[in-house]
């Protein structure tokens, strides 16, 4: 499968404060917050959900194609990329702005409280999905994922208009989006990603029921945190399934990429979901395990160690066969 990943480039400034954010906050005060958490680490790391999706698909070697859009100071970031596996010959670049900071600190239970600098990424509605598909001799599935709110609409109806299968990935978007915004980003999607809030605030939102949403799209995916993730389609039984043991909690930034790069790269494979959704559990454990989206490493041997004690014989046969290939 040709996926093409749509979604935010940019560089995360990561902090950590090592007291608990419910600590600092005053019931009756909260109308007028104002607060200075002096924090322990500042960690500089490339990010962005388009990018750290491309970069897992990668380094599952499933050929991603990144299209969003950067700033002039995108070189050494490209580089990465394209060593790790990522084809980012579709990403455009910004002549005046700089790539998209997120700016993010996390407290002693894992809460976080971030801000996002748009920079370059609110070009990304410049871009057409037609230029991308002619380049590689064609799509088969694109993944929609936080962005331009206007460059997400534009690529959803584009792909409508071209009968290119998409899914739909609002994640920090959704906060500012309207409910007619949401309605239109959802209908017709194959794949709905969201996490549990996410999924109550898209019902809230768009005034539909999970029943009528779930008659909308394809499938409806839902991660569930330590719980695993669940996929459910009209007429069949959910697919639930859990996480790998983990070997630390070190963040938690980035672990939702992380799961839709390895059910991405499952689909790929032409897996079950089932197996699709193992794969993206075995890779976002290895990101909570480490500080920053993209600095894990993915060792074969090892990945298909945890992989088989987690999910049985069977499964890490059918995965490895794939992963090896």
């Amino acid at each position: 499968m040709r996926i093409a990943v749509t979604g935010s480039i940019a560089t995360d400034h990561l902090m950590t404060f090592p007291g608990r954010f419910a600590d600092q906050l005053v019931a009756d005060q909260l109308h007028t917050v104002s607060l200075s958490f002096l924090v322990d680490n500042l960690d500089v790391r490339r990010g962005g959900v388009g990018a750290n999706i491309a970069f897992g698909m990668g380094q599952l070697g499933t050929g991603p194609i990144l299209v969003g859009s950067a700033g002039f100071d995108f070189d050494e970031y490209r580089a990465w990329l394209d060593r790790h596996g990522v084809d980012t010959e579709s990403v455009r670049i910004s002549e005046t702005l700089h790539t998209a900071r997120f700016v993010c600190t996390t407290d002693a239970d894992h809460n976080q409280i971030g801000s996002f600098y748009t920079g370059a990424m609110s070009e990304a509605r410049l871009i057409e999905l037609k230029t991308v598909a002619d380049r590689v001799g064609g799509l088969d599935l694109v993944l929609i994922g936080a962005d331009d709110p206007e460059g997400m609409l534009r690529h959803t109806e584009e792909c409508r208009s071209r009968s290119i299968p998409f899914a739909a990935d609002f994640s920090q978007q959704i906060a500012r989006m309207d409910g007619e915004e949401i309605r239109t980003l959802l209908d017709g999607a194959t794949y709905l990603f969201s996490n549990e809030y996410e999924k109550g605030l898209i019902e809230s939102k768009t005034g539909w029921s999970d029943a009528e949403i779930l008659a909308k799209v394809g499938h409806r995916v839902t991660t569930l945190g330590s719980r695993g993730v669940r996929i459910e389609r009209v007429g069949d039984d959910p697919v639930e399934v859990g996480c790998p043991e983990e070997k630390a909690k070190v963040d938690p930034t980035g672990v939702g990429d992380a799961f839709r790069a390895g059910f991405l790269s499952g689909l790929s494979w032409g897996v079950s979901l089932e197996r699709a959704a193992q794969v993206g559990c075995m890779l976002a454990t290895l990101v909570i395990e480490t500080l920053g989206t993209q600095e894990y490493e993915l060792r074969r041997a090892s990945f298909m160690d945890r992989f088989r004690k987690a999910y049985g014989d069977e499964a890490s046969v059918e995965v490895e066969a794939h992963l090896a290939a």
